[in-house]
């Protein structure tokens, strides 16, 4: 027998640690981040009604969840109707993932939607995508993360894949930064006009106001793109400082105008595993324990202005970041999704000698 309840955080949250065997190395985002995400506090949602999440029951024991939402701003910039799921999570049974799926399109179709895609969690700015095939069994902070089987059970319930995205890692340890600088970058060091500045707590508004302004105007031309609000940014970012290795960031100015940003921060995943995402009397120790022993870091934010890229300034803002972990002793880093069709990003990452980590897509379905 399979029972749905509907905003039961508790078990939401709770899914993933009980439906993947014990050896799968899937880490959940810290509890309070969900739970501030999943609610009126986020400026993704303009009412209640914007957002509903479930969780799946199977013979009493949980066996999956959803989330399903409405991004306004996506489907009026782009003429769309849809409606989004993420954070689906299921074991690996039809009919529990059809259970969990017809909440999803059940929402869509009660706002007036004629499409269902995801993973969305939240929007296209955020972690997306449905693993399809994972080439190093791990993943770092903001990377979707999820057994082949999900998307398995997706096609089984009627969804196509769309939208192919990688994900990759770099060795830190041995990649030499050097061979990132060419004519053009050198020529970029060498010119007064720019100057590059690491993220100071004294700066930080600054830092963040930069990456909204480079985000929205870099990614302009990106599929899914929406720009980004001031209460956007500021959600997503407020606590960076908390986290950040401020080394291992850089903003790019042009005559004083920040043209760039490239914000890099500590993998938390191995901090966020062993206090199993909540807050605990250990938290403290071992956020300690994990600043002592960074090995990994995440890019989360890397945009430049349209008008600067393809001038060297994208590989002289890697240097500067190459150079500072392989300083701090990071022996690797992960990114976020890259799409197929993104060919310039694709170069950079070959440019690193990356490697691919994980393919994905997100899931469709006409409801």
């Amino acid at each position: 027998m399979i029972e749905i309840k509907e905003k039961d955080f508790e078990s939401f949250f709770q899914t993933p640690f009980k439906v993947y065997p014990e050896d799968f190395p899937f880490i959940s985002q810290l509890k309070s981040d969900l739970k501030r995400f999943l609610s009126m506090k986020n400026p993704l949602f303009r009412t209640e009604k914007d957002f509903s999440y479930f969780t799946a029951f199977k013979d009493g024991k949980i066996a999956g969840r959803i989330l399903t939402h409405i991004h306004h701003a996506s489907n009026e910039k782009y003429g769309w109707n849809r409606s989004y799921y993420g954070f689906f999570e299921c074991i690996n049974d039809v009919e529990v993932a059809k259970a969990l799926l017809a909440k999803a399109e059940e929402f869509g179709r009660s706002h007036g939607c004629n499409e269902v895609i995801g993973n969305f969690n939240m929007t296209a700015m955020q972690m997306i995508g449905v693993i399809t095939k994972i080439h190093k069994n791990y993943h770092y902070t903001d990377q979707v993360f999820s057994p082949e089987y999900i998307a398995k059970l997706l096609e089984k319930c009627g969804y196509e894949a769309t939208f192919p995205m990688v994900t990759h890692e770099v060795n830190v340890e041995a990649f030499n930064p050097e061979t990132l600088l060419g004519p053009k970058q050198k020529e970029i060091m060498a010119n007064p006009k720019y100057t590059f500045e690491k993220l100071q707590s004294d700066n930080l508004e600054k830092v963040m106001e930069a990456m909204r302004q480079c985000l929205n105007h870099g990614f302009s031309e990106n599929p899914m793109f929406v720009p980004l609000t001031k209460e956007e940014i500021y959600f997503q970012a407020k606590d960076m400082m908390m986290i950040i290795d401020k080394e291992t960031s850089v903003i790019a100015n042009y005559e004083g105008k920040a043209v760039g940003v490239l914000i890099c921060i500590p993998n938390l995943n191995p901090f966020l595993k062993a206090i199993h995402s909540r807050f605990g009397i250990t938290t403290p120790w071992h956020f300690l324990r994990h600043k002592m022993n960074r090995e990994s870091a995440t890019i989360i934010f890397y945009s430049v202005y349209k008008e600067f890229q393809s001038q060297g300034l994208n590989g002289v803002m890697l240097y500067d970041i190459m150079s500072a972990l392989k300083r701090r002793g990071y022996k690797r880093f992960g990114g976020t999704w890259i799409s197929l069709d993104n060919k310039a990003s694709l170069r950079q990452a070959e440019k690193l000698n990356a490697e691919v980590m994980h393919e994905l897509c997100l899931y469709r379905k006409a409801i």
